[in-house]
């Protein structure tokens, strides 16, 4: 089995590759790659999509590289490989992204990503530190790990879905901010489970070794 980390240089992948790395080793789940070679992206049994910036640069860093951007559609969308979005790499999953300028994302999971605006004017944007998730959707993804248990989040927009059903946690920042979404082989965390550390941990074990 093979997971691959995809490189589209837009964010700093070292502490994602260590964090998979060592939870594959651990779990017996097998190689983490990262990788932006469109051909091992092919071939991979799960993808991971980092990110870190703004939607609109990633979006196009990503459709840049027109043979890795195509490996990941037809890997997810025809042959229904697992697929984890971390960030902004969850954001691209919507509809739209609404950062600077409308960009259209990979239409994954309808709705749209929009700006945080918290109710206390006290609180910063962005949001940025540990809250506590509140999971609001069963997910095998999420095996062990429960409402009350903290993540670490960095960003500024979040993702209105159009389908209350694909959004499976959220956080509270001032109101309701998306924490994680899915649906049928993807999902996508707001947070970075590879700085949350034993939660994040847990989720990135389960996720090498869920099976749809």
């Amino acid at each position: 089995m093979m997971t691959a980390i995809i490189d589209y240089e837009s964010g700093n992948l070292h502490s994602a590759e260590k964090a998979f790395q060592r939870m594959a080793r651990e779990t017996d789940a097998g190689t983490v790659v990262v990788t932006s070679d469109a051909d091992v992206v092919a071939r991979a049994d799960r993808i991971v999509l980092p990110g870190d910036g703004a939607f609109p640069a990633c979006a196009a860093a990503l459709r840049a590289r027109g043979g890795v951007y195509d490996a990941l559609c037809e890997a997810v969308e025809d042959k229904g490989r697992p697929f984890l979005g971390i960030c902004v790499g969850m954001q691209l999953m919507a509809s739209k992204g609404h950062e600077y300028e409308d960009t259209p994302g990979l239409d994954w999971i309808g709705g749209d990503v929009v700006r945080i605006t918290p109710d206390d004017p006290k609180l910063k944007v962005p949001h940025m530190g540990w809250n506590e998730l509140v999971i609001t959707q069963k997910h095998p993804v999420l095996e062990g790990i429960t409402s009350g248990e903290h993540a670490y989040f960095v960003h500024s927009y979040h993702m209105h879905v159009t389908t209350a059903s694909e959004r499976i946690a959220h956080v509270d920042y001032g109101g309701d901010v998306t924490a994680i979404i899915g649906r049928d082989t993807i999902i996508g965390t707001q947070f970075h489970p590879e700085k949350s550390q034993a939660t994040g941990l847990r989720l990135i074990a389960n996720f090498l070794n869920w099976r749809p």
